[in-house]
Parts: structure tokens; sequence; C-alpha cells
């Protein structure tokens, strides 16, 4: 089975003498669920950006679905991420407009100029959007506006957009962080199982290490810009974990 995600060598640095990232070699395979483990700034939110095209690494290889990333201009990066969904820590939804017409945002890449300006939505992007809402258990909601949300309900409604996209990887940037800790729990367990359900490969930068070894498949440990480890939950030991937890002085990385 071919990556569906080849970093090789990749490097990144904002500005001269402050490396973000550094000799990054990381193959993701459809279907895994991989958790990114590490303080901040060891560079995890950096390396999820490189993946999408928001951020263009200062060298290396960065290859998704089958793409070369950094070597794609801006409306090739934007036809990428119809393929790529993203949820966020601060949630990243457009609080004055209802649950249904987030979710629609979803849609936007796959329609003309014209109808994405004035939110002209057909009859398939509708019925798709009150699908996704009903497999993230918000069905009912669907008229009420994002700013009357909780925290828990609003990541659901992010990630009922990532589905709408009909998205074949999905990365979270410290979507659970904000969180108590049973909502954390059914969040992750939503990935889980959308996951296995669509063939949905799960890329998620974490600081929780207790949900990260229950809910993931695999994780990485990034520690100033390097990949310190990567295994299987059950692999890790006390000492591997410590080393990549404890922050560094020396190294300054976002």
């Amino acid at each position: 089975m071919d990556p569906i995600v080849h970093i090789k060598d990749l490097d990144h640095s904002y500005r001269p003498g402050q490396t973000v990232l550094e000799g990054v070699d990381l193959d993701i395979y459809p279907g895994e669920i991989v958790g990114i483990i590490g303080v901040s700034g060891a560079g995890k939110s950096t390396l999820l950006r490189c993946l999408n095209g928001l951020v263009t690494p200062t060298s290396g290889e960065c290859v998704v679905l089958g793409e070369s990333v950094p070597g794609l201009n801006e409306s090739q990066r934007r036809r990428l991420r119809r393929r790529i969904g993203m949820i966020f820590q601060e949630f990243n939804l457009l609080d004055r407009l209802t649950v249904l017409k987030n979710v629609l945002v979803g849609r936007l890449g796959y329609m003309s100029s014209v109808s994405s300006v004035l939110h002209r939505f057909s009859k398939p992007d509708r019925d798709l959007a009150q699908d996704c809402l009903k497999r993230v258990g918000l069905e009912g909601l669907e008229k009420r506006r994002v700013r009357d949300l909780s925290g828990g309900q609003k990541q659901r409604v992010a990630i009922a957009r990532a589905l709408a996209q009909q998205a074949q990887i999905l990365i979270a940037d410290e979507a659970t962080a904000n969180l108590d800790l049973l909502t954390k729990r059914e969040i992750m367990q939503l990935i889980v199982d959308l996951s296995q359900q669509n063939g949905l490969t799960a890329i998620l930068s974490m600081h929780d290490l207790d949900l990260a070894k229950r809910y993931c498949t695999r994780i990485v440990g990034l520690k100033n810009g390097r990949i310190t480890f990567d295994a299987k939950p059950g692999e890790l030991t006390d000492e591997i974990i410590e080393d990549v937890l404890i922050p560094s002085k020396t190294h300054a990385v976002l």
C-alpha cells in the first residue's frame, strides 16, 4: 500500500537561525489514526500546515494524496484542500451563521465562483450536509446559530464540515484542547468511528498522551522540530515519553 502522506528530509525555518522542523521523515498510510505529540513549540502545528500548503517548507519532500505540495500554485493548493478536512482548537467556524450553513461551507470548493459567492447550494449539497450533521449527532440543530453551541457541539460541526467536503484526510490541530475530559473522549471516539466508516486517515496534533494512547493507532513524538519516536501506543516506554514531553530551553519553535 502506498502512503497517503510521504514526507522526506523536511526542514522549515520561518527566519534564519530559527529552525522549526528539521530532517522530518514520515509516511502515513490510508486509514491510520496518527497522534503527533509534543510540548507547545515542538513544531506540531507547522508540520500539519505543511500538509495542506498553508506553510511551504524550506526544503525536503512533502507529498500528500499524490501531490507534491511545495510545487503547487495557490489554485492547485485550494483544490488539494478540498480533500483535506481540518479542525482547530478554536473551532474556526462562522459564529453568526447557522449550523447547517457552516457545514455547507465544506461544499464551497466544489461550486462555481458565482454560486460560491452567493451561497447558492444545490439540493444534493443540502441533503449531504443534513446527513453529515446526523452522523455527528447534531440532527435537529440545523437552524441554531453556532455562537449558541457548546465547545463539543462546535467541534462536531467542524467534523461534519470535513465530512461534507468528502475529505480523504482529517487534520486536527489540538482540536480537543479546550474541552472537558468527557467531551474530549466523545470527540476522539467520533473521529475514530468516522475514520473506520469512511476510510478517513486522521492526523492529530495533541498534548494529551492518555488520549493519544487510547484512540490513536500510531503515535509520533516531535521534539525540537525532529521526530524522536514513531510507534504503536503499546510500544511506548516511560523513558521515551518523558524525553519528548520535557520542553527544551535551547530550541524555540512554533
